[in-house]
């Protein structure tokens, strides 16, 4: 799959999601172009990882389009949509999800490895993202010998280790403490934007808005764009 071109990166189009009577999200409309850092804001269960799952096609809406990199993702089968993630999605959770028995170094690989690049060539890009994260010295590191802070940057650069076009967060810091916290948000940030790669982010965070080029706030299923 070849990402086509297109400056609206993701468009959410009158998109509408229920679990069974329950509507999470209606009506929603949402153009992001690449490279932007973009903010998604509301209460706990006001539909933030509802949002990131469906741009992420781990999700269907129930009614309305989404466009991602110029495919509609409505018309991908499961093969075809399991492929535009693994090539052009990079994932951040709040948890980190590192694979416990995989060191530092490894962890990072995996998304290189599932792509296709060559070991020579994943282990010398893990490498450097090691160090662009501060993170040099702990390659041999396994999770549980890591701190929070060491754990999510390396979550972070395994999300960025294949070069994905579209970076997803959820909750990124919310498990973190205020100091790791920010510390974190920036390097996250800072690499997005040298790398052009877009980051989506749900987050209670208010330090983080200064950051972004478009807030969203999703409250009672409907989403409106904020001042930045």
């Amino acid at each position: 799959m070849d990402v086509q071109p297109n400056n609206q990166q993701i468009q959410l189009i009158k998109v509408e999601k229920a679990y069974g009577k329950h509507n999470v999200l209606s009506n929603c409309n949402v153009n992001i172009k690449r490279g932007e850092f973009v903010v998604i804001v509301g209460r706990s269960g006001s539909g933030k990882s509802t949002l990131l799952n469906l741009i992420g096609g781990l999700d269907k809406p129930t009614l309305g389009e989404i466009n991602i990199l110029g495919y509609s993702l409505h018309t991908l089968n499961e093969e075809k949509l399991s492929n535009l993630r693994r090539k052009y999605f990079g994932f951040v959770f709040q948890f980190f999800n590192l694979i416990p028995t995989l060191t530092a170094l490894e962890n990072i690989r995996l998304p290189m490895s599932l792509n296709g690049i060559s070991k020579k060539d994943s282990i010398n890009g893990a490498k450097l993202l090691l160090k662009e994260l501060r993170l040099s010295g702990l390659e041999n590191h396994f999770p549980d010998e890591l701190s929070g802070g060491e754990q999510q940057r390396v979550a972070i650069a395994r999300a960025l280790s294949h070069r994905p076009e579209i970076i997803l967060a959820d909750e990124p810091t919310g498990n973190l403490d205020l100091e790791t916290a920010n510390e974190v948000l920036d390097l996250l940030n800072t690499t997005c934007r040298r790398r052009g790669t877009t980051l989506i982010m749900a987050t209670h965070s208010k330090e983080v808005m200064g950051l972004a080029d478009q807030i969203f706030s999703i409250r009672d299923s409907e989403i409106k764009k904020a001042s930045t």
